[in-house]
């Protein structure tokens, strides 16, 4: 099955959600409200500068990014926390959306510099995070949002309603 790819001690990696997650993330389980509390208090408690750069962005410091976990034996995706990141760290991070979005070369920019490395260090890195994404999206995954209970949710009241 898929390995975890060695980040070669990378500050700035890229996480692609397996397609077959995609829409299932914290917004598509929490009301505008709850996400609203989530988001402030990650900003707030990141001081409003990005966690991997301590950048912020022009029009809005910092994203909230959702930190998960496979397990790729049993396909449980774990959210294992959140961090407050620029929206140049959050496009790396999406660097899929990114490529959608025509700005890949931006986020392929950006992760050289924070990481201090060449463009065939950084495009080795994102063909093996790709490699891995597509043997994931093979799967269907379950959804452990648990940790959501520190911001004050009821995670098991949240899924019932789902």
């Amino acid at each position: 099955m898929a390995e975890k790819i060695k980040a070669d001690n990378l500050i700035l990696s890229l996480d692609l959600v397996p397609s077959s997650c995609w829409f299932s993330n914290v917004r598509s389980h929490v009301t505008k409200a709850q996400w609203d509390h989530i988001r402030k208090q990650v900003y707030s408690e990141a001081w409003y500068v990005c966690e991997i750069c301590g950048g912020e962005g022009k029009n809005h410091p910092v994203e909230a990014h959702e930190v998960w976990n496979y397990n790729d034996k049993n396909h449980i995706q774990k959210l294992e926390r959140m961090i407050a990141l620029c929206p140049n760290c959050h496009s790396v991070k999406h660097f899929g959306l990114s490529t959608i979005r025509g700005i890949e070369d931006k986020a392929i920019k950006h992760f050289m510099v924070i990481n201090k490395i060449n463009k065939k260090k950084a495009t080795k890195h994102i063909d093996e995070v790709f490699d891995l994404w597509r043997q994931r999206s093979q799967f269907k995954w379950n959804l452990d949002i648990s940790i959501l209970s520190n911001y004050g949710i009821d995670v098991k009241k949240l899924l019932a309603l789902k």
